[in-house]
């Protein structure tokens, strides 16, 4: 599962640029001989937050999210088509892991076929863009390029369904178009429900934070919303690039990310450590949040000290739309 996880943390997030950067994204998981877990899940996600759910036990789509209870108010049968279209799609996917064990001469075993598809605009400059990549047991299958309209196959093995889906042309044109339009018009829907939650601003507490005496120092924002952030050291006024080593931006349980970006200061002077700055900047917030590299407020794992770090402020069939999920 861990190919596509990350995905939905990392596909729209820019760690070096920030922009105002909007994603739909469904996340389809077909497996067999996994014990205690569903033959099919699926999972949509607006902005990186989960919106709807739907797995082969419960066999309902449900909503995740108080406000995706406004799409009735557009389609008062919304959630019964949801249903039904993942029963329908639980179906593709116990063939597709039949066909893949076939194609790789497997018999028993766990194995898993997963899907990711959906877009992603950008509101401030009406770009957009859309991905569907297929997996299976956890390396890439297939992947639709919305440029060439083909598919990529980059294992042996997929290269007949490359050349079976190649031969679609109704059906590639019919994807582009709800990667390109349709996917994007329910974004702009879904964002505009869920606006209280998807459009706010929380910015983060940030911490500095050393192992040992010799441990790079750890700079660490955690409680921004949305994601779309800059974090980064710098010295004087300018940007470090080199001793840096950027973490990922992840999830907290309330909604909320984290991140932090390593700074090695094995070469830095004792008298030089004033020069030094961890910037944080939110896309949307003109003021940023600059924490000065300073012994005296760095969490350490060999002796407490008090921390308050000197911050100053300056700165119509839904979304889903699973008619190209075809058998392998």
């Amino acid at each position: 599962l861990h190919a596509w996880e990350c995905l939905s943390v990392c596909v729209g997030v820019c760690s070096v640029c920030p922009t105002v950067l909007h994603s739909l994204k469904y996340f389809f998981t077909g497996s067999s001989g996994v014990p205690n877990f569903p033959e099919y899940v699926s999972v949509g996600l607006v902005d990186d937050v989960q919106t709807d759910y739907y797995d082969s036990i419960t066999q309902r789509a449900v909503p995740k999210q108080d406000w995706m209870e406004k799409v009735t108010g557009y389609l008062p049968n919304y959630w019964d088509r949801e249903t039904q279209r993942c029963q329908n799609d639980q179906q593709v996917f116990k063939a597709n892991i039949d066909i893949a064990k076939r194609r790789f001469n497997q018999t028993g075993g766990v194995h898993i076929v997963q899907v990711m598809y959906g877009c992603e605009w950008d509101d401030e400059t009406g770009v957009t863009n859309g991905f569907n990549q297929h997996g299976y047991d956890g390396e890439d299958f297939v992947a639709f390029d919305l440029k060439t309209k083909t598919w990529i196959a980059p294992t042996p093995q997929a290269v007949i369904t490359k050349h079976k889906w190649d031969g679609l042309p109704g059906r590639t044109e019919g994807l582009k178009n709800y990667l390109t339009q349709i996917c994007v018009d329910w974004l702009k829907k879904y964002v505009n429900y869920g606006r209280s939650t998807l459009l706010r601003t929380e910015l983060p507490s940030v911490s500095l934070l050393q192992k040992t005496p010799s441990s790079p120092v750890t700079c660490h924002a955690s409680g921004f919303y949305p994601n779309k952030i800059m974090l980064f050291w710098r010295r004087d006024e300018e940007e470090l690039h080199e001793d840096i080593d950027h973490g990922e931006i992840l999830h907290n349980h309330d909604g909320t990310f984290q991140k932090s970006v390593d700074l090695d200061v094995s070469s830095v002077k004792p008298e030089d450590w004033g020069r030094y700055s961890c910037v944080f900047q939110l896309s949307g917030v003109e003021k940023d949040i600059v924490t000065k590299l300073d012994p005296k407020v760095i969490k350490t794992n060999w002796g407490r000290t008090e921390i308050k770090p000197e911050t100053e402020i300056k700165r119509d069939g839904g979304g889903k739309d699973t008619s190209h999920l075809l058998d392998l």
